[in-house]
């Protein structure tokens, strides 16, 4: 195996024998197969487009596959495999669908040439051993393989929003061309201008979709609200919800109402608080514990039953006291663990076996008090927009610092925390994404009113805080949205990270720091591109850094 994709990877160059993730070889050599078979459906997708054969009927299944290959998402075997067989089967219809089109098009045979992945076929015996053959490694020129990395990397980010779109009934035909279009854009000898063309459509694709996103989730919930989150807990058994699906948590706070069970929220969840749907439950308490990676005791000290929807799933050790109280969903998976299906055509997922055993399990042990403000997505934010500006013009506030993202386990990332820290008091940090558990406890306190920390939401709702730029870029009528008095302190972790982070590249935005590590799977000349066109710039000292940002550098 070998797979740099996430920010943990191994002495930040690569994973060669297991994941840091806790992912194994046979896991992340099968995650690399699926990715060559969807690269084979889309070939022969972009070919029927070629002939103006427009379809989206795999669309769905490249989204769903690819965001089960992103980071902490899943390590069951069987659920892969199942997803490569089927990709083989979807590939070989697609085939023939080309190959019979363009015979009664042209009246003679296709006599082009096929790469590998356009005419691999094989048994799930054969699976492990070709994905050893098709992953990272195989591109030889470090440069190339750089880039399309990056743009496969982007896109696995990308189909994890156009998946919880999609989830609520929201869909566009150009996010899974998209799709196709990268992926069989990997098959072609492409020019260095060309692929960079290409991973900056990702960027805007990128917007797209967590524009889509945005509209799908207040359409269902409305918008996310101001809100004061409980973190401490009530005498009442309890579900912990984790992940990002906002359908699920829906779903769960129905089936739970009146059962005598409370629900919580854990990591990426914490701003299901915020949407005013959620709110009428009596049973839902608030957020319990903090980011994905102290899932370990936090899960151990909750008692009750843990649904994880999305990722961030950390393996858990069979001995652990949460292992038969761990349940998963949707595309995440875990061998042993048990799995909640997807629901059928017009009806809900079914949760009772989880409130079932949540009925006979002791309440959540205390791990803390009081409570975490949220919920300043972009139309809260906009509507405080005339005193927002009036504490930029009179001085109040000095500067925006975006400090969005992924927390992870790298101490490393304690430099978020004592950043935020020493930011003085006439900035105001804007956040979302699990980044802001580094910090979002932390007193910081108030301008005017303003809290310094404004938290959108999850990390999708990044689109919020390019929303609220391009609304100041207005109210305050500069031309060019690097004259705003905002710096960027991105943190990073997984895929999704890097879709925002072309996202802000897309929308012109410059001076981005990254950290704590800049990407493994960036190589020297592709990083000096995004350095010298972007000024991209790896985090320093908090000092430093400091004294920069204050400058508007």
């Amino acid at each position: 195996m070998f797979c740099y994709q996430c920010q943990e990877t191994a002495k930040n160059s690569g994973c060669p024998i297991k994941g840091i993730c806790g992912k194994v070889e046979s896991t992340s050599n099968l995650q690399d197969l699926l990715i060559f078979v969807l690269k084979g459906i889309s070939f022969f997708e972009e070919k029927l487009k070629e002939m103006d054969e427009k379809s989206d009927e795999n669309h769905l299944f490249i989204i769903k596959s690819l965001f089960s290959t992103v980071t902490n998402v899943n390590f069951d075997d069987d659920k892969l495999i199942e997803l490569i067989t089927e990709g083989l089967q979807r590939k070989e219809e697609v085939k023939k669908k080309f190959f019979n089109l363009y015979k009664k098009k042209n009246h003679k045979e296709f006599e082009g040439i096929l790469p590998d992945c356009a005419l691999w076929t094989g048994e799930p015996l054969e699976y492990e051993k070709k994905g050893k053959e098709v992953g990272i490694l195989t591109t030889e020129n470090e440069d190339v393989r750089s880039l399309r990395e990056l743009l496969i990397i982007g896109i696995k980010g990308i189909s994890a929003y156009a998946d919880h779109a999609a989830i609520l009934g929201m869909k566009k035909q150009e996010i899974g061309d998209f799709m196709v279009e990268a992926l069989a854009s990997t098959t072609k000898n492409l020019s260095v201008d060309e692929m960079v063309n290409l991973v900056m459509k990702a960027g805007k694709i990128s917007v797209d979709t967590m524009a889509l996103l945005d509209e799908a989730n207040t359409k269902a919930y409305g918008n996310p609200e101001i809100t004061e989150v409980n973190i401490g807990v009530r005498n009442n058994p309890g579900i912990l919800i984790s992940g990002h699906d906002l359908k699920d948590m829906d779903e769960l706070l129905k089936q739970t109402e009146g059962t005598g069970v409370d629900v919580y929220t854990h990591g990426e969840m914490l701003p299901a608080n915020y949407y005013p749907a959620f709110k009428k439950y009596k049973h839902f308490v608030g957020n319990y514990g903090s980011a994905w990676y102290n899932q370990n005791s936090e899960f151990e000290s909750f008692n009750g039953p843990i649904l994880m929807t999305t990722n961030c799933l950390v393996p858990p050790k069979k001995d652990c006291k949460y292992f038969d109280r761990l349940y998963t969903t949707g595309l995440v998976g875990f061998k042993g663990v048990k799995h909640i299906p997807d629901r059928k055509e017009g009806s809900e997922k079914d949760f009772s076996e989880i409130i079932e055993q949540a009925k006979k399990c002791p309440p959540p042990e205390e791990i803390e008090k009081g409570t975490i403000v949220g919920g300043f997505a972009h139309s809260q934010v906009i509507a405080l927009a005339d005193k927002v500006v009036e504490a930029v013009k009179s001085g109040a506030i000095k500067r925006f610092v975006v400090m969005g993202g992924c927390d992870g386990r790298h101490q490393s990332r304690n430099y978020y925390t004592e950043l935020a820290k020493k930011l003085p008091q006439d900035t105001v940090i804007l956040t979302a994404g699990c980044a802001k558990y580094r910090y979002n406890k932390l007193p910081l306190g108030n301008i005017d009113g303003i809290p310094r920390i404004l938290d959108a939401g999850q990390c999708n709702d990044s689109y919020s805080l390019a929303v609220i730029a391009l609304k100041l870029k207005e109210v305050f009528g500069v031309k060019d949205i690097n004259d705003l008095p905002i710096s960027y302190d991105i943190a990073w972790y997984e895929q999704k990270a890097v879709a925002v982070l072309l996202a802000l590249l897309y929308l012109g935005v410059k001076n981005i720091r990254l950290g704590p590590t800049l990407p493994a799977f960036l190589s020297p000349t592709v990083l000096n591109v995004l350095v010298d066109k972007f000024a991209i710039k790896p985090i320093g000292t908090v000092d430093d850094d400091l004294k920069a940002i204050m400058a508007g550098n």
